[in-house]
């Protein structure tokens, strides 16, 4: 039996379209995936990501212990800065990406949602020294605020100015009378924060919050949108465009894999050899040139040989054209390669472009 999240009589009030997602029943959609889409990226939607896993980690080792258990650098994160990273198996293979938080007294992972349970038995397989760890998935929610109205509707029911708060940082104050951990973070592309609430006041802030944003048509924004809006930015997504089958490097994550940070982590040796060779294959943005929707699964060829397939794919309502995440073999990587697609039987279309694909959204940098 799946889940549900502290906000699922409101998805069922607002006519959501609910699926399992995760272990959790969450909506696909309200008013439509297109709509919903746009509505982000001109003014303000509201996402339910409270499926995501939440594990806090404190002790003398914490700080150790994650940067053994993660490849970005978490030494150099201050208080109430965020950073995204990737925990990775012994063989470079991906266990799962994740966004880490440094707080006064502990640590906050936020993981997948599909992979909360695995990620958590993994986390504690490895643990050592003093560091002590609790999956609060089900005692926090989690909301995503998304969209160049994003600042201007929370702030009208937060206690504290959010304007300061720079992105991937966290402040914590009051949103509708509650304390809220406030991160301005996002897979949209758009300026927008992430709250982090307790589970039992979760409906206090959606309900202030939707009257809040009623000036800007706020609206809540289902599954489907998140998809299209993620990978409109190449936003990898775990499942499809990386999972312990591929490694950050070849996904194009090696900006977070730091390969010479002092006592390594766990999948460096193998990271290491990975890119002295250089990866043999990468994950790159193609733009179809044909009136086509790429899927994921499907062939990519050069020059009537196959050299990859697709993991994610989709008609990008920004750019309204067909757009796909793809493993293709490196020398055929480069921007403004000409490639086709094989979609139900002919071969359409598609040129290497640089990420991201949607290149206007808000977000601060």
């Amino acid at each position: 039996m799946s889940k549900t999240t502290p906000f699922y009589s409101r998805h069922l009030a607002a006519g959501g379209k609910i699926v399992e997602f995760a272990g959790y029943q969450l909506p696909l959609q309200f008013r439509g995936i297109i709509p919903e889409h746009h509505r982000v990226r001109t003014t303000v939607g509201v996402f339910d990501v409270s499926h995501m896993g939440r594990i806090r980690v404190w002790g003398a080792n914490a700080l150790q212990f994650i940067n053994r258990m993660t490849t970005n650098d978490a030494s150099s994160l201050e208080v109430y800065q965020a950073q995204y990273s990737v925990m990775c198996y012994p063989d470079g293979g991906i266990v799962d990406d994740l966004v880490v938080y440094r707080l006064p007294d502990h640590f906050l992972l936020v993981v997948n949602g599909a992979n909360n349970e695995k990620d958590t038995a993994w986390l504690k397989d490895h643990l050592f020294g003093d560091v002590q760890l609790e999956n609060v998935t089900t005692e926090v929610a989690q909301l995503a605020v998304q969209g160049p109205k994003a600042e201007l509707c929370l702030q009208k029911i937060s206690s504290i100015d959010l304007s300061p708060i720079g992105f991937y940082w966290a402040a914590e104050g009051k949103v509708a009378g509650v304390d809220v951990l406030i991160s301005r973070t996002g897979y949209t592309g758009e300026d927008g924060f992430e709250l982090y609430i307790p589970a039992e006041q979760a409906l206090k802030v959606w309900d202030e919050l939707m009257a809040a944003g009623k000036e800007f048509e706020i609206e809540p924004i289902g599954l489907g949108a998140r998809d299209t809006l993620r990978l409109e930015m190449k936003y990898c997504l775990y499942g499809n465009d990386i999972d312990q089958t591929t490694n950050p490097l070849e996904a194009g994550l090696g900006f977070v894999v730091k390969l010479d940070k002092p006592g390594g982590f766990i999948g460096a040796e193998v990271l290491q050899q990975v890119a002295k060779e250089k990866p043999r294959r990468r994950l790159v943005c193609l733009e179809m040139q044909d009136r086509a929707i790429p899927r994921p699964k499907l062939s990519v060829f050069a020059n009537g040989n196959p050299i990859g397939f697709v993991t994610s794919g989709t008609l990008s309502p920004s750019l309204n054209k067909g757009i796909a995440l793809a493993y293709i073999q490196r020398e055929s990587a480069s921007v403004g390669t000409k490639l086709t697609i094989e979609i139900r039987g002919e071969r359409h279309q598609a040129v290497v472009v640089a990420p991201p694909f949607y290149k206007h959204g808000s977000r601060k940098k």
